[in-house]
């Protein structure tokens, strides 16, 4: 799957001739912003790309792109502030609507942000010989967000799999494998068993009650019912892959979700990104030690 590619065809069409495409080749996100120039971020900075300034109507025409041309039937999607197209998240800002509290759609659209995901083999490498050769228990990768977290565990996801470990995936938004037509568009390996478009807690429970895991992954820890999920996948006596946002483990201890999580010592290792204008770099540590 060439999710740039995917993220190009949502762009005007201005921005598809060979100078541009050459220009975007390394961006992990692109950024529409109406009456402001396309943007892109690389290793978490932005870049204007020159052009002429988004202009209303061909942000609402990328929108509908990656919609299918149907926002009334995405609106659930819309809800959460993005949607999954094919394996690119399309994060979504303008006028919220809301009913009894809870957020039912977008009333105008205002930016969109066009998140790119690509295969990254090798960039685990090290840690992955770490855990071959130390053992593992229960795995956090954490990074800022845009840093690299989600490829992070679809490398481990892979080389887990193609070592023989037997792999539940709980793919909650779709962008770990971005399943079509029930094939990843992904590489994950022989052993990976991939259920999308539910709750970690409820997709974690399917899982352990049909598919006989040895280990679940489950990406971006952030609500209340995503730490029952770990609970259970624990109790269980099933090994934990998961993600969440933080840049340095003691941001965890300072909010009070992953306060908990910490103090239940569901994890026993994580996994430090650390990203700047030479790269991305991958810190192993044993929680207690």
């Amino acid at each position: 799957m060439d999710c740039l590619e995917l993220a190009l065809q949502l762009l005007p069409h201005r921005y598809l001739d060979r100078a541009h495409r050459e220009m975007l080749s390394g961006a992990e996100e692109l950024r529409l912003r109406t009456g402001q120039a396309l943007t892109m971020l690389r290793l978490g900075r932005e870049y204007p790309v020159p052009g002429e300034p988004i202009r209303r109507e061909e942000l609402l025409r990328t929108l509908e792109k990656a919609t299918g041309a149907s926002l009334h039937s995405a609106s659930q999607a819309l809800s959460r502030g993005y949607i999954d197209y094919h394996g690119v998240r399309v994060g979504v800002c303008g006028h919220v609507v809301c009913r009894d509290g809870q957020v039912t759609g977008f009333r105008s659209v205002s930016s969109l942000a066009l998140r790119i995901a690509r295969p990254c083999h090798g960039c685990c490498d090290e840690i992955w010989r770490r855990m071959r050769q130390e053992g593992f228990g229960n795995v956090l990768i954490l990074s800022p967000p845009g840093g690299g977290k989600t490829t992070a565990l679809r490398e481990l996801i892979r080389l887990l799999s193609l070592s023989g470990w037997r792999i539940g995936l709980v793919d909650e938004r779709g962008e770990v494998a971005a399943m079509e037509a029930g094939e990843a568009g992904y590489e994950l390996g022989a052993h990976c068993d991939v259920i999308s478009g539910v709750s970690k807690l409820a997709g974690s429970m399917m899982l352990l009650r049909g598919m006989n895991p040895q280990l679940i992954a489950v990406d971006e820890i952030t609500q209340p019912e995503d730490l029952e999920a770990m609970r259970e996948i624990v109790g269980c006596g099933v090994r934990l892959l998961a993600t969440a946002h933080a840049r340095e483990l003691g941001d965890l201890r300072r909010r009070p979700l992953y306060g908990r999580l910490l103090d239940e010592r569901l994890f026993s290792e994580t996994i430090l990104i650390r990203m700047d204008e030479t790269g991305r770099s991958y810190q192993w540590r044993r929680l207690g030690a």
